[in-house]
């Protein structure tokens, strides 16, 4: 089974960085197209940035200039880097994975469980 384990959130003040990470297992990166998705109190889920197997990225309007999406294939380890953060900005993330569905919207299969970002 593929499994998706976000980590690094935690609470910062406006202005500030965080870089996110989730680990996959159960497959190899490169057949698969990932992204990042957060979820707002009260909101749907939206797509941050996503990167499929050619190595393209898409990233949201509310990502460009401010967060940067990458992959590290020797750990099986996606990121999100993400800087000039906003309270708006808070959230649970989500990285997600698919080996058919690519882009932002919300069609992949595989997601993991979440990791908050608090922005005060």
């Amino acid at each position: 089974d593929v499994q998706l384990v976000e980590s690094g959130g935690g609470s910062v003040e406006a202005g500030g960085s965080l870089t996110l990470s989730c680990e996959i297992s159960g497959y190899t990166m490169i057949r698969y197209c990932m992204g990042w998705f957060r979820q707002a109190p009260g909101k749907g889920r939206e797509g941050v940035a996503a990167l499929d197997v050619d190595g393209n990225i898409n990233y949201a309007e509310l990502a460009k200039g401010r967060f940067t999406i990458s992959k590290d294939k020797a750990k099986n380890t996606l990121y999100l880097e993400m800087n000039s953060l906003q309270p708006e900005d808070t959230g649970m993330y989500y990285c997600a994975a698919d080996w058919i569905f690519c882009g932002l919207g919300r069609g992949y299969n595989n997601w993991g469980q979440g990791t908050q970002v608090t922005v005060s």
